[in-house]
């Protein structure tokens, strides 16, 4: 073993490590492959941190909203807000720091094809979120998900589900020392026009072939409260 996948190893576990290293294989040959663990926290606000005032949270409700240099096409953030999503944006003076959204209900992925589908009405999903790189030891992620948790608390809901990248590390690492709980994961491989997806959690396996078909992840939070187990990563 080189030192290189040494390190990897040790940065993403020996699973995650042997798949980031099929994906780099099939990418040599045009098929891509996202590996993701799902995840579930309790909503909890928190107080303000140190430097928070500083930071100002605005909610982003329809595409004029979006200042110029927002690192997101403008068609997925169209998208978004016609499923119903909401999002909100820190601003630190007139500089965007950052951003995140959360969706009530069901889920359409927009990096590979997949609904994920929550039936608690105490549960919602939330996804992309993102801080400036030169900002992300400061107060801004605190700040934003301090007030993302605080709006979903208002709208009666108790956990939040979200998907991780299993080749991040970093997005992992923080979501342990949050408190996550790890619902599943699921492999997509995609060729062309095909999609297979292997997941931990049912349907499992779905092969498709077009925009229209996609398999619908089920993640019941009511499960959390002892109803029922969780489905665990593989």
């Amino acid at each position: 073993m080189n030192t290189r996948y040494l390190q990897t190893v040790a940065e993403m576990g020996a699973i995650d490590a042997a798949w980031y290293a099929v994906a780099r294989c099939l990418a040599l040959v045009g098929c891509s492959m996202h590996r993701y663990h799902f995840v579930a926290q309790r909503v909890a606000p928190q107080a303000m941190r140190r430097g928070a005032a500083s930071i100002d949270v605005r909610s982003l409700a329809r595409l004029e909203d979006l200042p110029a240099a927002y690192p997101r096409p403008q068609q997925i953030v169209a998208a978004r807000f016609r499923q119903g999503g909401y999002s909100i944006a820190a601003w630190k003076g007139a500089e965007l720091a950052g951003f995140l959204w959360y969706q009530l209900g069901a889920y359409q992925e927009d990096e590979v094809r997949a609904r994920y589908c929550l039936p608690s009405p105490r549960s919602c999903w939330d996804y992309d979120v993102f801080v400036q790189p030169h900002m992300r030891l400061g107060v801004a992620f605190c700040r934003l998900w301090d007030e993302a948790h605080r709006r979903m608390q208002a709208h009666g809901i108790a956990w939040t589900c979200s998907r991780i990248s299993a080749f991040n590390p970093d997005s992992l690492r923080a979501h342990r020392r949050i408190g996550a709980i790890i619902l599943g994961s699921a492999n997509f491989f995609t060729l062309g026009r095909w999609q297979l997806m292997l997941a931990s959690c049912p349907p499992y396996i779905h092969l498709s072939g077009n925009p229209s078909s996609y398999p619908k992840l089920v993640f019941d939070t009511r499960s959390l409260e002892g109803e029922a187990r969780p489905c665990q990563a593989p």
